[in-house]
C-alpha cells in the first residue's frame, strides 16, 4: 500500500459520526449521480443486488454508523473510519474481524475524475454493496485470517488476490463480462472498459496465476481475471492459501505487463 496521502482523515466525533461541508456532500452527490447509471449496466447483479439493500443516501456523504447498522443486520460487518493508508497487517487485521476499514475522506473536485488512493466514495459506494453478501463478506474474511497467518514479506503477495477479486475481479453474467470489482465499481472510466474494451486482457481465474501478476494502483488494470461463476470464488478462500503463496513464489512474478516506473 502507498506511504503517504495528500488527504488528511477526518476524526468522528463521539458520537461516532463524521461532519462533512455542503462542499463534500455535493461531491457525494455528483459523483452518485454519474456513477449509479454506470454500475446498474456494467456491474455484476451481485454488486446491484448489494447497492439496493444498502439504500446509500444520494445527496450526502453516507455515515460510516448507518451503513454499519445494515451491514451488522445483513451479515455481521460494520464500517470503522481509518486514516487515508493503513498497513497491511491493520488491513488484514480487520478484515478477520468482519470490520471494513473506510478512509474517511472525500476526494476534492481537482481529484473528481480520478484518484489514486481510496476515499470514502471508494470504500462505501464500491466495497459496501458486496458486504451486504454473506458469501462475499465470508470471502473477506478469509483473506483477513489468512493475512493474519502470514509473515509481513508474504503480504503483497496474499493482496494481489484480493485486487484481483474485490478490487478489480470481472465475472461472466448476462452473456458478457460484469464487473465484481469495487475498484471498478467507483470508476467512471475503468469500469466500462475493464468490461468491453478490446485493449483489455482478460483471463480465466486461477489462484496461482493471480498470486503471480503483478500490479500498479495509478492507471487502468491491463489484466482482469474473470470468475466463470461466482462461486469459485468462495472456493478460493477455503484453499490453503499460504501454500499457494510458496507456489507462486517459487515460479515467480510474471513480467508486468505495463510500463515499469524508474522510482519503482
Amino acid at each position: 500500500m502507498a506511504k503517504s496521502s495528500a488527504y488528511t482523515a477526518k476524526a468522528p466525533q463521539p458520537d461516532g459520526r463524521i461532519v462533512y461541508t455542503e462542499e463534500e456532500n455535493l461531491v457525494w452527490r455528483d459523483l452518485y449521480a454519474r456513477q449509479e447509471a454506470n454500475v446498474r449496466r456494467w456491474s455484476a447483479p451481485e454488486y446491484n443486488v448489494g447497492f439496493d439493500r444498502l439504500a446509500l443516501p444520494a445527496d450526502r456523504v453516507p455515515q460510516c454508523t448507518d451503513v454499519s447498522r445494515t451491514l451488522t443486520a445483513l451479515t455481521g460487518w460494520k464500517v470503522e473510519p481509518v486514516p487515508a493508508l493503513i498497513g497491511f497487517s491493520k488491513f488484514f487485521g480487520m478484515l478477520a474481524n468482519r470490520t471494513f476499514p473506510a478512509a474517511s475522506f472525500i476526494r476534492s473536485r481537482k481529484d473528481f475524475d480520478y484518484i489514486k488512493e481510496p476515499d470514502i466514495f471508494h470504500e462505501i459506494f464500491g466495497h459496501t454493496p458486496l458486504l451486504t453478501d454473506e458469501r462475499f463478506a465470508r470471502f473477506s474474511e478469509m483473506i483477513g485470517k489468512a493475512g493474519e497467518r502470514l509473515e509481513a514479506r508474504d503480504y503483497s503477495w496474499l493482496i494481489r488476490l484480493y485486487w484481483f477479486t474485490i478490487e478489480f475481479g470481472l465475472t461472466h453474467a448476462n452473456g458478457g463480462y460484469k464487473a465484481l470489482g469495487s475498484g471498478l465499481a467507483s470508476s467512471p472510466t475503468e469500469l466500462p472498459y475493464s468490461v468491453e474494451s478490446p485493449d483489455a486482457q482478460r483471463r480465466a481465474f486461477d489462484v496461482i496465476d493471480i498470486l503471480r501478476t503483478p500490479y500498479r494502483i495509478d492507471i487502468h488494470q491491463p489484466v482482469y481475471f474473470v470468475l466463470d461463476k461466482v462461486d469459485d470464488l468462495f472456493k478460493a478462500a477455503e484453499r490453503d492459501l499460504a501454500a499457494d503463496i510458496r507456489t507462486a513464489q517459487s515460479r515467480g512474478l510474471f513480467a508486468p505487463l505495463y510500463p515499469v516506473k524508474e522510482d519503482a
